[in-house]
């Protein structure tokens, strides 16, 4: 339970400073029960395998410096922290704040940032052991804070927090910010089919024409996970990643070293489809399974099929979520067009706390109008949802 006990807080420039159990303990304590973590992405095993992929590191613009608070030789809470030396792969941008400082003639890089590196997921940011939740929180937040303060860095960023950690925040006196994502929620549907019916009835023809339409690209659609991932799976979504990569960011984020590691010790959370034909893998989409949600991820090609893209990222998604019972498919950033395939929007949040006291308040005046902005949004876009009228009052 909480205490008046010091704590102490360290800052770890590589995971192999901590026991991954002791990560853990903070990091996803739900899973002590033999199940899956709410989300693999903060858990020590996929963070390491981002730091030893060299996916992030030196040259990456995302060096570790991973906070860990400790109240009598024990780590109450941790924090995946690194100093960012740009804003690529944070997906809750930051790139006019970065200008706007720059123009006033201060340096807004290096900045820290709470985050999961390239991934677009809520979860918690502020990992706490249970017990812990309220003096590891704003042990974590007071110590990034001093870290900006003790470097004369300009900022601290919490990107896809949840929002029990944003009020949280919002206490400690960081800036609040919001976005907005397309998330399918399952409501106790028995099958697909089940999930057409809430549908008005133009949305469901739409989905079953795209369905066929996919499904008659000439080849089989494989859904796999854990064992029945083999290495020449990785290999052929590696050439889809780096077609995609190429045309988003330039450059991928991700390492070829890092697939080679998800095999190793992830492919218990991933769920991989790929689309084969003439024994040759043409397109395939990662998910990661959360405890109770499905978390979809990349996607790439190298031949184009109609509706092949909506059908493995989307469609198997929900096949799978329904099959396993998860409440959820969170289908990443961006993309409107996922709405008339049943995602609704969904506000995300995030936290922000910047050393320069005229800058924070021009930020916190840009902030409260963009969250009046993205409220309206989400209002208007759900409006427009998929869903018969009397299944759309429901679900809002």
């Amino acid at each position: 339970m909480d205490g008046e006990t010091s704590i102490e807080i360290h800052a770890l420039t590589t995971l192999g400073q901590i026991d991954a159990a002791e990560w853990d303990a903070c990091a996803c304590p739900e899973a002590a029960d033999g199940g899956p973590p709410a989300d693999p992405f903060t858990s020590y095993r996929f963070l390491k395998a981002l730091e030893d992929s060299s996916s992030v590191g030196p040259r990456t613009g995302w060096e570790p410096r991973y906070l860990v608070a400790y109240m009598d030789d024990q780590a109450i809470a941790c924090a995946p922290l690194y100093a960012k030396s740009h804003s690529q792969g944070e997906y809750i941008f930051d790139h006019n704040f970065a200008h706007a400082y720059e123009r006033a003639g201060g340096h807004y890089y290096p900045k820290l940032q709470i985050a999961v590196p390239f991934t677009p997921a809520t979860g918690r940011r502020l990992l706490t052991r249970p017990g812990f939740e309220e003096t590891g929180q704003a042990a974590l937040v007071q110590g990034a804070v001093q870290l900006v303060d003790d470097n004369d860095l300009s900022s601290l960023h919490i990107t896809f927090c949840t929002e029990a950690e944003a009020e949280a925040g919002k206490r400690m006196g960081l800036l609040h910010r919001t976005t907005q994502q397309f998330h399918w929620e399952n409501h106790g549907y028995a099958d697909f089919n089940a999930f057409l019916a809430s549908l008005s009835s133009r949305k469901r023809k739409n989905i079953r024409k795209e369905r066929a339409t996919a499904q008659d690209f000439g080849g089989r659609i494989i859904a796999l996970t854990g064992d029945a991932i083999e290495p020449q799976h990785w290999d052929a979504f590696w050439t889809f990643y780096q077609d995609t990569g190429a045309r988003k960011w330039g450059t991928p984020y991700l390492t070829r070293d890092f697939f080679d590691r998800a095999h190793d010790s992830l492919r218990d959370d991933a769920l991989l489809v790929l689309a084969e034909r003439d024994g040759h893998y043409v397109a395939g989409a990662l998910n990661f399974i959360g405890r109770d949600v499905l978390f979809g991820r990349y996607w790439g090609c190298v031949e184009h099929h109609p509706c092949l893209h909506f059908e493995l990222c989307y469609y198997q998604a929900i096949d799978f979520a329904i099959e396993h019972g998860l409440s959820r498919v969170e289908a990443g950033a961006q993309g409107e067009h996922k709405l008339a395939r049943g995602y609704l929007p969904n506000t995300c949040h995030a936290l922000s706390w910047v050393r320069d006291a005229g800058f924070r308040d021009a930020i916190s005046r840009y902030l409260e109008a963009e969250r009046e902005a993205v409220a309206e949004e989400v209002e208007i876009l759900t409006a427009y949802g998929p869903f018969r009228k009397t299944n759309q009052e429901e679900h809002d």
